[in-house]
């Protein structure tokens, strides 16, 4: 009996060491994000005439300004994949197939491979795509399924363990590691992803001599272009599968792996929707924001995201003669999705909206709508819809609506939306 009262006692101590430590990111989601736009800075400096018009001189100048804080584009960078390997000739009940294949970027000794996993509906030709990045492993993404596990072998039970996962879901929302693949079946969707950390590893110590080791002329300036550039890599992958549109791929990123998304759509117009969920600084926030996380917490936080130039602006944003509305404007006239949430304060959605606001009128110069006058609205069939619901950083059912409702509207022939397709 005293055994198991100490276990118990054990697991609940370790179960709130890990909550605080998971939380600490989001400022334990205690605060709520202020819904008043119209009292706070602008998004500074103004669009270029030219960004605004999608003129490509105009896009390579603010890809070249955005390069000073996030490093260099590792354009031409070598990939090379393997043949799809079948995991699971049955998966969800016959409904697809669940298959993996290689992907290895650079060349030399320094070159990296990471498994892409990926679930075709059964008989697919021609299917829209979902391609996401993830935080836990492939075992974690597809529990107890024999995908390719950190040590080469086949996976066998869940990344994180039952227990260290209910408290992970707890946290993070049901959908932060598992990919709910049967709901993007049913909305006619092929769905693929990888673990970003496999390919850079999101770690201070060892990311940049990986990226240093890779090869490149460039190598990627930082994690998250790195991260961005697999993303792309990926997509060409999968574009050359006959299963699969590769006009129809859509990248779907949660918190660092949005801020990938939006930079990897930015470089590759291949790129047909962006799914960005409380990305944050160096994502959609404004770096200029003195709320939540902010640049330079980010910065010393978390220096191997940024490129080395970037600690220049650590104290000093304004001195920046651009902020992420120039990156979200990159992405016009094509949809995009900008995901937040009430308490998420430290991905600051307040500023999101207003660098959304800003970025808007380039998606209105380019034939499209821009976005809704009212941080509480959302439209999934707007090109650029932005979605604000209930509670903290994670990814919960809500989310998945909001997100199917989107992609559905945009990239299947019908544009039906499915049902419950507004959010709360």
């Amino acid at each position: 009996m005293v055994l198991k009262v100490l276990r118990w006692t054990g697991l609940t101590l370790l179960a709130l060491v890990m909550l605080f430590m998971a939380s600490s990111c989001t400022m334990l989601g205690l605060n709520y994000s202020s819904l008043e736009t119209g009292n706070k800075p602008e998004a500074l400096p103004p669009l270029p005439a030219g960004l605004v018009a999608g003129d490509e001189t105009a896009r390579e100048e603010a890809r070249a300004l955005l390069a000073a804080l996030y490093g260099d584009w590792p354009e031409g960078l070598p990939v090379a994949k393997s043949p799809w390997r079948v995991v699971v000739e049955d998966y969800l009940g016959g409904r697809g197939t669940l298959e993996e294949a290689d992907i290895t970027i650079g060349r030399g000794e320094g070159a990296r491979t990471f498994q892409l996993v990926a679930a075709f509906p059964k008989g697919a030709r021609g299917a829209p795509l979902v391609l996401s990045q993830t935080f836990g492993s492939n075992c974690a993404t597809f529990p107890e399924q024999p995908v390719t596990s950190e040590d080469g072998d086949a996976c066998t039970v869940r990344d994180f363990g039952k227990f260290a996962s209910m408290v992970i879901s707890a946290v993070f929302g049901e959908y932060i590691a598992e990919a709910p693949v049967e709901l993007y079946f049913d909305a006619g969707f092929a769905y693929a992803s990888f673990h970003a950390s496999d390919f850079i590893p999101d770690d201070a110590k060892t990311a940049r001599p990986a990226m240093e080791a890779l090869g490149g002329a460039p190598n990627p300036g930082g994690a998250l272009m790195a991260w961005a550039y697999a993303y792309s890599a990926a997509l060409g992958v999968l574009a050359d599968d006959p299963r699969i549109d590769g006009e129809r791929v859509a990248l779907l990123g949660h918190s660092r792996f949005g801020k990938a998304a939006l930079l990897a759509a930015a470089w590759d117009a291949r790129i047909a929707a962006v799914i960005a969920h409380q990305s944050g600084f160096g994502g959609a926030a404004l770096s200029r924001s003195t709320v939540g996380e902010r640049l330079d917490r980010m910065i010393r936080r978390y220096p191997h995201w940024l490129g080395l130039q970037a600690a220049a602006f650590a104290e000093y944003p304004e001195a920046m003669d651009f902020d992420q509305h120039f990156l979200l404007a990159l992405m016009a006239p094509r949809p995009l999705f900008l995901g937040n949430a009430r308490r998420d304060v430290w991905s600051d959605p307040n500023s999101s909206f207003r660098a959304a606001e800003a970025a808007s009128a380039a998606w209105r110069a380019q034939g499209a709508a821009g976005l809704a006058l009212d941080i509480r609205e959302f439209d999934p069939s707007a090109k650029m819809a932005w979605f604000l619901r209930p509670g903290g950083h994670s990814v919960t059912d809500d989310d998945l609506e909001a997100f199917l409702a989107f992609l559905t509207a945009h990239l299947t022939r019908g544009g039906a939306l499915p049902r419950a397709a507004m959010a709360p």
